[in-house]
């Protein structure tokens, strides 16, 4: 399925919808095609660009500062799905502070592992089972939500997203 970047009347990143929901949002006249992938969207009667890049014509109101939401996937696509004790390939998530001895659930206290280092550590610290973190955990940009909300950023997106710089 193709999908589409919603940016607000201000240029900034709303949401991502499916080029269909954003083709409806244009013939609405609710939004302008600022970018377009190439492909064509038919009806009976109409043959319209399939949209890539979407501005509203009016300002929503976001009320909240949107954060990613935690959740595996999004957690390999933070570390570049890298264990971040050997570098290897990951395929688990590690507590840095295990749950076990009081850490949170938080960005600030996962990590992608490999399962040989995720079982070597267990449920110590990484000072206590001697190991490193490549980088310190952190939570990520704001507008970070894009990347795990589809398998790779477009090109034609890039402009409108602070991160893909």
């Amino acid at each position: 399925m193709h999908s589409a970047l919603v940016l607000n009347a201000s240029y900034e990143p709303l949401s991502v919808v499916s080029a269909r929901r954003a083709t409806c949002l244009v013939l609405a006249d609710k939004a302008d095609v600022l970018e377009d992938d190439g492909g064509v969207i038919r009806s009976e009667s109409l043959a319209v660009p399939r949209p890539s890049v979407i501005r509203l014509r009016y300002m929503v109101k976001v009320p909240y500062i949107r954060r990613t939401a935690l959740s595996r996937r999004a957690v390999f696509a933070r570390d570049d799905y890298r264990c971040q004790y050997c570098g290897d390939r990951a395929d688990s998530i590690d507590h840095v502070m295990p749950r076990s001895r009081g850490g949170d659930h938080t960005w600030e206290n996962v990590a992608a592992a490999c399962r040989p280092c995720n079982l070597t550590k267990r449920d110590r610290t990484p000072a206590e089972a001697g190991m490193r973190l490549a980088r310190p955990c952190r939570a990520p940009r704001a507008t970070a939500w894009v990347v795990v909300s589809v398998s790779g950023i477009p090109d034609t997106w890039r402009p409108y997203l602070p991160l893909a710089s």
